[in-house]
């Protein structure tokens, strides 16, 4: 049984659908592609959490799942994000990727 909020939505769905496009989906696509940049489900995770704060995610979010501790808001930004990088492929993962790496002070 899903949980619901306060306003009906069910949280508990939005936070599967979230994991499953960042564990399996995203990696199974990038495996398929062999030409993405990050391939390893933690890298998705990152790179989705990084663009929804523009910002290093683990300063925004109080606990661990990230995804158990995020708002409605933030869930559907993040599967949004996520769906962005199946629709757009390679250069969508490219720009994100990049984009996250900046914000953690990184190049590659």
């Amino acid at each position: 049984m899903g949980q619901t909020t306060l306003h009906g939505v069910d949280i508990a769905s939005l936070r599967e659908t979230y994991l499953r496009k960042v564990t399996e989906t995203l990696p199974q696509r990038a495996r398929a592609r062999g030409d993405w940049p990050i391939c390893q489900d933690h890298c998705f995770s990152r790179v989705v959490l990084d663009n929804v704060f523009e910002d290093e995610w683990y300063d925004h979010v109080d606990g661990r799942p990230a995804y158990e501790h995020l708002s409605v808001a933030e869930l559907r930004q993040a599967i949004e994000i996520a769906d962005r990088m199946l629709d757009g492929e390679r250069p969508t993962v490219v720009e994100l990727h990049t984009n996250s790496l900046q914000w953690r002070g990184k190049t590659e």
